[in-house]
């Protein structure tokens, strides 16, 4: 385990369970943010679902190198999946920023853990 994979893993994970608790307990601002886009305040849950587990997956990752380069995986495909929405709905590039940088600092981590092995 290296520096680079802690920091990457817990960095990620301090964004994303915050970011997945709310969206499973559909706080106001995240049901807005699912009314924006077009989707269910339960398809949100389950995007939040996602989100905590990945977290989750990225810490234990520390324990294992291929379970947190599974989350970086599915984590960073669902970000590419939250840019695309963005942008296909008409959002200001720089309201998919953040799912971008996520997209990128996720991939970075998978390779980080990868080559740690």
């Amino acid at each position: 385990m290296t520096t680079a994979q802690t920091t990457l893993a817990v960095a990620l994970s301090l964004v994303f369970l915050p970011l997945g608790l709310a969206k499973i307990a559909a706080v106001p601002f995240m049901r807005q943010a699912a009314a924006h886009l077009g989707m269910s305040p339960d398809l949100y849950r389950v995007i939040g679902t996602l989100e905590v587990a990945g977290a989750a997956g990225l810490l234990l990752g520390l324990a294992s190198a291929p379970l947190g380069v599974a989350a970086a995986v599915g984590l960073a495909l669902l970000m590419a999946a939250a840019t695309v929405v963005h942008l296909r709905h008409g959002d200001p590039p720089v309201r998919a920023l953040p799912a971008a940088v996520l997209t990128l600092a996720a991939v970075a981590h998978a390779g980080v853990a990868a080559a740690a092995g």
